[in-house]
């Protein structure tokens, strides 16, 4: 089989750990100097391939690249960037980048809205007859990715929240007359990264939590911020950017047509001041949720490794139109493996928390608490450089 170049782009929102998922596609591509000519990374997504602005990972230092396991954020830049028709310039644009650099392989890391990318790059190459192989990787801390067990860099998104939830009730426990702290977290239209708080011990646990999944009564919210301020004199309240309340925001959509959520936390402080005549301070920390490097967890690194070497097997052995999707094997001890799923039933799709597992606005079902434990249990340690986060220093050499 003759030689073909492999371009991977990262997509959407980033994680603490889709860096590790590129250095799993990495190493396994280094691996396979045989089938794979050059390793090339597409800048700011699927924006890369339409505009031929790649770079050449294939001569970056190995010894710099093992870093990107610790580096949060995209480091090869993001786009949300929707595809349009196929018979639109950009697909054109796309099929010149593929011809001029010999491109055979594309993988793209992302959640929902990158797997219809995806999927819509794997239909457009078969349509034209085009011998494009084509996988996507999953990456999303919402965790609605439908068909695996978890997304990769979920749980490192529910380990910062539950620290910081835990600290934030730390600190308004401190005093006599404290006030209602509101803190928001990020999920879009589910409530996985708010309900992980439900795992914390109770004397550590918020008072309180709401998902888009539970229906929102204003009034049951106001008598029961009520209860828990007459009690304790405080409360913390963790809120999902997707409950139905409104939103202190810019009201700006993406090209995918999905509204910007965040607020909600303002308009629930705002209303246990108007109604209940209490003092409340709002936590946003939403682009921290996902790039907290310190509170990357055993599993979720180890995850994104793989999946990243799992899809570059899987196009080893010709596959293409699939998303790498994770199965659950065991618990104690926690194991799961890799699997092949089809994009087709990934794109777009959405995977809510169980109705079954939400029991309260303080409780979830002890099958959400085993389902999450062992994702968070253990985070892994980090290098340092100066005092500072030891991110890697890479070359950035372009192809054109």
């Amino acid at each position: 089989m003759k030689s073909k170049a492999i371009v991977y782009f990262q997509s959407g929102g980033p994680t603490a750990v889709i860096n590790a998922s590129l250095y799993g596609v990495y190493q396994e591509v280094m691996a396979h100097p045989d089938l794979f000519s050059s390793f090339y990374v597409a800048h700011y997504g699927v924006e890369g391939l339409i505009r031929d602005d790649l770079y050449d990972f294939g001569v970056e230092d190995p010894n710099e690249m093992r870093y990107l396991l610790q580096t949060p954020g995209q480091i090869i830049g993001s786009s949300r960037q929707k595809l349009p028709a196929f018979d639109d310039p950009a697909f054109a644009s796309i099929v010149e980048t593929i011809r001029k650099h010999n491109i055979g392989y594309i993988l793209t890391n992302g959640g929902n809205d990158s797997m219809n990318t995806c999927s819509r790059l794997h239909s457009f190459f078969l349509a034209r007859g085009m011998d494009i192989k084509v996988i996507g990787i999953p990456k999303t801390i919402d965790n609605d990715l439908a068909l695996t067990d978890h997304s990769i860099g979920y749980p490192s998104a529910a380990r910062h929240i539950m620290d910081a939830a835990m600290m934030a009730l730390l600190d308004v426990a401190s005093f006599r007359n404290g006030k209602v702290i509101f803190m928001e977290t990020m999920g879009r239209n589910t409530g996985w990264l708010t309900a992980s708080v439900a795992l914390l011990p109770e004397s550590l646990r918020p008072d309180a939590f709401y998902l888009p999944e539970m229906a929102w009564d204003t009034d049951d919210f106001l008598r029961n911020i009520q209860s828990i301020y007459a009690k304790k004199k405080y409360a913390v309240v963790v809120l999902s950017e997707g409950v139905a309340l409104p939103r202190h925001n810019h009201e700006a959509t993406d090209s995918f047509g999905h509204s910007s959520l965040e607020g909600v936390s303002g308009s629930a402080a705002d209303l246990v001041s108007q109604k209940l005549g209490l003092h409340s301070r709002v936590i946003s920390d939403t682009s921290l949720q996902r790039s907290d490097a310190f509170a990357i967890t055993k599993v979720d690194q180890s995850e994104a490794l793989e999946v990243g070497r799992f899809a570059v097997r899987a196009l080893c052995e010709g596959k293409s139109g699939k998303m790498v999707a994770l199965k659950r094997v065991s618990n104690h001890p926690y194991h799961s493996e890799c699997v092949l799923v089809d994009l087709n039933q990934v794109a777009d799709a959405v995977s809510p928390l169980p109705a079954s597992w939400i029991l309260s606005s303080h409780q979830m079902a002890p099958a959400f608490l085993e389902y999450l434990r062992p994702l968070v249990a253990e985070t892994v340690p980090v290098e340092y450089e100066d005092g500072l986060l030891r991110i890697p220093h890479l070359k950035f050499i372009s192809v054109k």
